[in-house]
């Protein structure tokens, strides 16, 4: 039993300390076995085209989601009636195209979606990177890399 108050401190850091080593160590761990992420690409609905097919060779599948978004690109102007007036569309129309890729095609991916939506105006989009911890193929039941 420790009765002097340094000596429960300096027992407490050393416990402290300990406690660190190992949730750096776990986490190190799980970081290693991330070895996917997603890929997630907002762009002009124009572009999909251009960058589905920059994509294909590289990814295994992607999925396509189109709608509305409004971010720094310029608004469209949408005529009304039988063109006696115009207003601008609150929203752009915009397509979002996801995938997962593993840690070594992520780079790659990133430049074909750019170089494809890119046309050097305010509002070609935006790409976000996710880690991905798991992944299951539903009808191959495979897991993590070879889901993919």
């Amino acid at each position: 039993m420790v009765t002097d108050p340094s000596q429960k401190y300096d027992s407490i850091m050393i416990i402290s300390q300990n406690c660190n080593k190992c949730v750096k160590s776990f986490l190190n761990e799980l970081y290693k076995k991330v070895a996917m992420k997603r890929i997630e690409a907002t762009i002009q609905t124009r572009k999909l085209s251009a960058v589905a097919d920059a994509i294909s060779d590289t990814v295994g599948g992607f999925t396509v989601l189109e709608g509305r978004g409004r971010g720094s690109g310029k608004r469209q102007t949408v005529r009304l009636g039988r063109g006696t007036g115009s207003v601008v569309a609150e929203y752009n129309q915009v397509t979002s195209i996801s995938t997962i890729v593993g840690d070594e095609d992520v780079d790659k991916v990133i430049e074909a979606i750019s170089g494809a939506a890119y046309t050097g105006e305010a509002g070609d989009g935006i790409i976000t990177v996710q880690d991905v911890i798991n992944v299951t193929n539903i009808s191959s039941k495979k897991s993590g890399n070879e889901a993919l």
